[in-house]
């Protein structure tokens, strides 16, 4: 049966034990999602208690990780999702995400507003990737795509 969490605070406990195998095993995330079917972005957020893995998935994982039967019933649970508390992240990286925010905020709104209509981006229909490139003036640049299904407001 599928289960729905109420409280985060075991989903972050078993993040702190993942997180301490991924660095135990010198494993990425990429590696972790091999065999599972799934990508690596949507296994990071899982595994930071974001997402659920679908049965066969935390088994796979589970078992790349070195975790037991209780984690694995935990990953497969409806997380409370949500990492950022309800105030300005202090995290550096975190912050710029929620800076981006800030500043073009306004202009995803209006732009979808504008090419889409009335409605909102899903979050739940939703794909996200992420690759670094490299930059013709040197160093690299992070290019995240954003991919989510347009869903329109309905007059009732």
């Amino acid at each position: 049966m599928i289960q729905s969490q109420v409280s985060n605070t075991a989903r972050l406990a078993l993040t702190d034990i993942i997180i301490a195998a991924k660095a135990e095993k010198n494993l990425s995330f990429e590696q972790i999602a091999e065999g599972t079917g799934l990508s690596d972005v949507y296994v990071a957020a899982a595994l930071l208690g974001q997402h659920p893995l679908p049965a066969e998935a935390a088994e796979k994982v589970a078992q790349t990780l070195g975790l037991d039967a209780s984690a694995v019933e935990l990953l497969k649970a409806i997380p409370l999702r949500g990492s950022v508390e309800n105030n300005m992240p202090t995290d550096p990286t975190i912050y710029r995400f929620y800076e981006m925010m800030q500043v073009y905020g306004t202009t995803f709104k209006a732009l979808v507003h504008e090419q889409f209509g009335d409605g909102i981006i899903s979050a739940i229909n939703f794909k996200v990737d992420m690759k670094k490139v490299e930059d013709p003036e040197g160093g690299s640049r992070a290019v995240i795509t954003l991919d989510g299904k347009f869903l329109p407001y309905k007059p009732f």
